[in-house]
């Protein structure tokens, strides 16, 4: 089985390890990567296929990890693929549908939990009639497969509800802290929250932390909820805030 890995991030190339400990050769393409991407890459030991062409050209399965505001270009380059595109990133259900019809085979996929390093940690939900075909390529690995369905739209669905609470209220805890400082009241919250929640003070700082180092992925996947809640009548407006409190940091 050979495996195309578009474009390996820090997730990307977690899940690209992970692929190769199955015997697969997971491929990679460098035109156009840094060179940090270039490093994970060869710590994973991806293979390089040089252009994204020979790498949709040489794929049987192709597998897009990307920020969510490039999924739908990332999978424009798979267009005539006649294999299997598994498309894994943070998008609401209509861009996974609106993806499905540019690729053709399609699997929708959500991924939760950090990069796959370790068994137990992250799982990747999949939808879509080949799905069980890609959670058997995933068995025995570090990345735990679960199919929900065989409808498109249904993997990405649950990460959007998932997504729209852990980085939705961590949004919401940057923003309540930044009121309070700029109202001189930081300590004495802080205070208060140690009596009446006491995981406050942690999980602000921790959201703080991840928020800068990779805020400006969220910024896309906060839009991508917000479409959700709309489509289905929901109002959108507390994620495209949040959206906007990550494009700050």
């Amino acid at each position: 089985m050979t495996v195309g890995i578009l474009h390996p991030g820090e997730m990307g190339a977690a899940v690209g390890a992970a692929l190769r400990t199955t015997g697969a050769t997971v491929l990679w393409a460098s035109d156009g990567r840094s060179a940090a991407t270039a490093r994970r890459a060869a710590k994973a030991g991806l293979e390089d296929a040089g252009t994204v062409e020979a790498l949709v050209r040489r794929s049987e399965v192709i597998v897009s990890l990307c920020p969510p505001h490039a999924a739908v270009d990332v999978a424009s380059v798979a267009r005539g693929f006649d294999g299997l595109y598994v498309d894994a990133n943070a998008v609401s259900p209509a861009t996974a549908r609106q993806i499905a019809a540019l690729v053709g085979r399609y699997v929708d996929g959500g991924v939760i939990g950090p990069p796959p390093r370790a068994p137990g940690t992250t799982r990747l939900y999949l939808s879509g009639a080949d799905a069980p075909r890609i959670a058997e390529l995933f068995a025995g690995t570090t990345v735990d497969a679960r199919v929900v369905s065989e409808r498109i739209g249904d993997a990405s669905a649950l990460k959007m509800a998932f997504a729209a609470w852990t980085k939705g209220t961590a949004a919401l805890l940057l923003a309540i802290r930044a009121v309070a400082e700029a109202e001189g009241v930081e300590e004495a919250l802080l205070a208060e929250w140690a009596l009446s929640f006491p995981e406050l003070p942690d999980r602000s700082l921790a959201a703080a932390r991840s928020a800068r180092a990779k805020g400006w992925r969220w910024v896309g996947e906060m839009e991508e909820i917000a479409a959700t809640f709309e489509a289905d009548g929901q109002p959108g407006g507390f994620h495209r805030a949040a959206a906007e409190i990550f494009r700050k940091r």
